[in-house]
């Protein structure tokens, strides 16, 4: 017999400090991947092999969002007043209701603003946010 399992991309949420997302795109909405280098390592002249382990716990989120999104507006103010006196920070949580997967960090921003365009049909804008001290539990 054969497993059967469900993903619903309704059931996956993106919380923004106190803003809920919504408005994503019709194909991948949410990528997280770590921003550190890994595990490293570098080989001596004699062939002996030393290992660095990055410490960083600090993620790219990137948010693909419709352009009449309202979460587009949200994460603009928080980028502005992050530039503006350095208080634009939220925390992340997503969770994949169905898949018991979630994704959470305490202080996030963003590092730039979404890209913007317009043409003959509603596009996408792409938003990334950096997470310090992510974490998948």
């Amino acid at each position: 017999m054969s497993k059967v399992t469900t993903y619903n991309p309704k059931k996956v949420t993106c919380a923004l400090g106190n803003h809920i997302a919504s408005g994503y795109a019709d194909d991948s909405f949410i990528s997280i991947e770590p921003a550190g280098d890994g595990t490293s390592y570098v080989v001596g002249a004699d062939g002996e092999i030393a290992r660095s382990i990055d410490p960083s716990s600090v993620y790219t989120v990137k948010l693909v969002l419709l352009q009449a999104s309202s979460t587009n507006a949200y994460l603009q103010k928080m980028y502005d007043m992050d530039k503006k006196d350095g208080n634009g920070t939220f925390n992340v949580n997503i969770t994949d209701l169905i898949g018991n997967e979630k994704f959470t960090g305490s202080v996030a921003w963003v590092t730039k603003p979404a890209a913007w365009a317009r043409g003959k049909s509603q596009g996408n804008r792409e938003w990334e946010i950096a997470v310090g001290e992510g974490q998948f539990k």
